[in-house]
């Protein structure tokens, strides 16, 4: 199979954990209030151009016929892949057939010099062998040179296409919006229903907002994140299904991502009771009863976090003052994701000092 053999930078990593939400969420506002008539549009048709484009998806999409061009030139692709493959395992054996011989060959030279009869039957046997074993290793030498000639013509017909697809495509655009028929759009819309906190006056109110705004803009922030892991695991799939290239990388930064979101978003989590509660009582209680039931349970809750944020902070120092890098062959940096502990630990505290005021606001103020 062709190897793609792309390993991914750190610094790639951590550049695109800090720049793609802000790009993503600017995105989104510039889009909340256009609406979507759910024809073809220029994002979609260069996302498939560039993440499928080697199969036509992005014609496919426009619903031109012409992206079965693609499919064939995959095949021959696939098939030189076949052939690379068949080639590397017999120039191996070839390979080390040649090592063989010649280890035969100039361990009986010396003996058959002296005019030992057996030595020069092994110096016979074994020449005979090396020169069979080179022809072998010619043959799938030029056996690995066809596959790639085969391989690189395929692949380079692929790319000029994408190429001039590149140019086409917003015009093909246009093309296949003018010829969509309008689509039929519902008239309920669903939309996300969120209960306002309670407006506490003063100082303390204003902390309370200040930490409530805080903490949503970095959940929604870190929830881009999943989809940079949807981009990867694409890449992964392809590469090890498709090209035979396995990455080192891919799993690994994925799961140190969605650790790093999880400590993030858990004061997001807290601020729209996403965690689990067990609410038998709870859920029957009034207003003012759930507020000083949670006053009550927020003791247990500061003892946790304040564990938690020290433990944290301890296990970030270390890493921090060691240069911690993972085990594995990839050695990404492990510093950076543990001080994403201390850092959830403490957005959970801060969300914790705002669920208070505006508990003891409810519990002074609503009605038994």
């Amino acid at each position: 199979m062709p190897s793609i053999g792309f390993v991914l930078p750190h610094w790639m990593f951590w550049a695109a954990l800090a720049v793609f939400p802000p790009i993503a969420w600017a995105m989104f506002l510039r889009t909340r209030n256009r609406p979507d008539d759910g024809k073809a549009n220029n994002f979609l048709a260069y996302l498939f151009w560039l993440m499928a484009g080697f199969l036509g998806m992005h014609r496919f999409y426009l619903k031109s016929i012409w992206g079965v061009l693609y499919l064939p030139l995959f095949v021959v692709v696939i098939w030189g892949g076949h052939l690379f493959g068949e080639a590397r395992e017999e120039l191996s054996k070839a390979r080390q057939d040649v090592e063989s011989a010649t280890r035969i060959t100039d361990r009986s030279k010396a003996a058959a010099g002296r005019g030992d009869a057996a030595a020069q039957r092994r110096l016979a046997d074994g020449e005979t062998k090396l020169i069979a074993a080179k022809a072998s290793y010619a043959r799938a030498e030029s056996e690995i040179d066809h596959a790639n000639l085969v391989m690189r013509g395929a692949a380079g017909m692929v790319l000029l296409l994408l190429l001039i697809d590149a140019v086409l495509l917003p015009a093909m655009v246009r093309r296949a919006r003018e010829s969509e028929p309008a689509p039929v759009v519902s008239t309920v819309e669903p939309h996300l229903i969120e209960d306002p906190p309670p407006e506490v006056p003063g100082v303390a109110g204003t902390v309370a907002r200040t930490i409530d705004t805080v903490v949503r803009v970095l959940g929604e922030l870190v929830a881009y994140w999943a989809v940079l892991a949807v981009f990867a695991y694409y890449f992964e799939v392809i590469g090890r299904y498709v090209f035979n290239s396995p990455t080192n990388w891919v799993h690994e930064s994925t799961f140190l991502m969605f650790g790093m979101q999880y400590m993030i978003a858990g004061a997001y989590a807290y601020r729209g009771e996403s965690h689990v509660r067990v609410d038998l009582i709870y859920s029957k209680l009034s207003a003012r009863g759930k507020a000083t039931c949670d006053l009550i349970g927020s003791i247990f809750f500061f003892i946790f976090i304040g564990s938690m944020l020290w433990t944290g902070w301890i296990f970030a120092a270390d890493a921090v003052r060691g240069g911690e890098v993972s085990f594995t062959e990839w050695g990404i940096q492990y510093w950076p994701v543990k001080l994403t502990i201390p850092l959830g630990a403490g957005l959970l505290l801060a969300q914790g000092i705002a669920r208070v005021i505006k508990d003891a606001h409810t519990a002074a103020t609503a009605r038994a």
